[in-house]
């Protein structure tokens, strides 16, 4: 019997938590804003410690932060990109959020002026690899190389220098897809590797108007956690400035997270929790339908 090729949808929503991204463009700050009372801002800074390894959000693992009800990180992977990130660092300097950048590195070589001020401004400098690979497809020593490049890379844009540890640990797989030894790795460098609890789906094409009612339906269904968008996404710059104004209305409250001395405050998954994002995986390697969770629910 024949082997079947993957169903194209599902082929497609799989590689989307894969897909590269190039480097192009520059970036200027806007001018100060003071924080008003209408503005979203953070509602309090959460820093913490990966001391001894720390892997947390629901979609991945069975530990996240303990958050309040409906507080949020807000966290933007696979930048910086021209044409949209300085639209996104506009929308969250106008309502005075703080947020993580998680940096492919090969893109903060490339628009170091991006990452500069997404330091400038206050934003968490995060990780995201040199060059989005699928670790699961590189030896153990080359995910290990390009998890190392991708810290030099970005702190030299962000900071002008390099030392063998990144300056902030925190750490996200490209497409989640992390294996038992890289993490083990990366626990005995006290990095913390993240995850999410809930997502935009914005690899799927959506209007920035049905991104922001599906992060919404999200936000309210799960009170908060760890969300996940893009700053490459066009739509996703056009919709955040909506979903600012949104979340405050509806009482959603920002929680930015730092590098610090202390243990995270953690809640464990309720019972019968699973990796959402390791059955997306084991579909795509077996070649069968990605769930449903993994394009649009």
């Amino acid at each position: 019997m024949s082997r079947r090729r993957p169903p194209r949808a599902a082929t497609l929503a799989a590689a989307a938590l894969f897909a590269l991204h190039a480097p192009a463009g520059g970036a200027a700050a806007p001018a100060p804003k003071s924080c008003g009372p209408d503005a979203l801002g953070v509602s309090r800074t959460l820093a913490f410690s990966a001391r001894g390894g720390l892997a947390i959000g629901f979609k991945s693992y069975p530990k996240t932060l303990d958050l309040a009800d409906h507080e949020v990180v807000l966290t933007f992977d696979d930048g910086p990109a021209a044409g949209t990130t300085a639209k996104i660092l506009d929308a969250l300097a106008a309502e005075c959020v703080k947020a993580t950048f998680f940096l492919i590195g090969r893109n903060a070589r490339g628009l170091p002026a991006l990452v500069r001020r997404e330091a400038a401004e206050g934003h968490t400098i995060a990780h995201h690899s040199f060059s989005h690979p699928d670790m699961r497809r590189l030896s153990e020593a080359a995910a290990k190389k390009n998890i190392d490049e991708g810290f030099a890379a970005d702190d030299m844009a962000a900071y002008g220098a390099a030392a063998s540890e990144p300056r902030t640990p925190f750490f996200r797989y490209p497409g989640f897809s992390d294996t038992p030894t890289l993490n083990g790795w990366l626990a005995s460098r006290n990095i913390a590797v993240f995850g999410a609890d809930l997502w935009a789906s914005d690899w799927n094409k959506m209007t920035p108007q049905e991104e922001l009612d599906l992060v919404m339906s999200r936000l309210e269904a799960a009170k908060g956690g760890i969300l996940l968008l893009h700053d490459i996404k066009a739509e996703t710059a056009a919709m955040l400035p909506q979903l600012l104004r949104e979340m405050k209305r509806r009482g959603f409250r920002i929680v930015h997270i730092r590098p610090g001395d202390d243990p995270p405050p953690l809640r464990d998954a309720p019972a019968g929790w699973s990796s959402e994002t390791e059955k997306i995986a084991a579909g795509f390697y077996a070649g069968k339908p990605a769930p449903r969770a993994a394009r649009r629910p």
